[in-house]
């Protein structure tokens, strides 16, 4: 699939303000500095479409942009930012929670994982939560290229252990570098062949 056009839609932190779901939505969540904002721009070729910040936790709404006219790619806010209240940070965010439970056009949540770095409990425990609830994920490990061949492998086989501990079988994983641009062709298939499945993609069975 190609990406032709991406136009930023609309901000909010009221799920029930978001766009009509009357097309296919691909979110983007992760952990603050995970380099989310740096992906959806490497992926839709608009180097300032998501904004980039050096602070953790900028984004704090739920971000629509538009691709090809006919999907929404969404930026959602980052978990487990320390620079916020308690309050904003009880679970998982209630915004954030309330658009993966209610989102009934959500093709895929994908979760993104820093690769320089061993398994996270806040991500493990994200993506099983996620699981319990039924919610078609994918893992998005980012910044491949920071690390050598072997630390990578090495990491990916912690996670990959990790979780077998808790699914019976792995959800899809992609690796990706937003400065080489490595691992976009592959998304894009995916998101590609997703929405040419009515079903969304297979989420894999805890």
């Amino acid at each position: 699939m190609k990406v032709t056009s991406a136009t930023f839609i609309s901000s909010f932190s009221d799920v029930a303000k978001c766009p009509a779901p009357d097309k296919a939505e691909f979110a983007f969540i992760g952990r603050s500095n995970v380099g989310k904002s740096s992906l959806i721009n490497m992926l839709t070729n608009v180097r300032k479409l998501a904004k980039t910040s050096v602070t953790p936790g900028k984004t704090q709404t739920i971000n629509h942009f538009l691709i090809n006219e006919t999907w929404y790619l969404v930026d959602l806010p980052g978990y487990g930012y320390a620079n916020v209240s308690k309050s904003t940070r009880q679970g998982f965010g209630k915004m954030i929670e309330d658009y993966v439970m209610k989102r009934e056009n959500l093709y895929c949540l994908f979760i993104l994982l820093d690769s320089r770095l061993p398994p996270q409990n806040i991500d493990l425990t994200f993506i099983e939560w996620a699981g319990s609830k039924e919610i078609p994920v994918a893992l998005v490990f980012t910044k491949v290229d920071k690390l050598k061949a072997n630390e990578l492998q090495k990491n990916l086989a912690q996670y990959k252990k990790a979780l077998l501990t808790r699914w019976e079988e792995l959800p899809p994983l992609f690796l990706t570098s937003s400065e080489k641009a490595f691992g976009r062709d592959e998304l894009l298939e995916f998101m590609d062949g997703a929405m040419k499945d009515s079903n969304g993609p297979d989420a894999g069975n805890k």
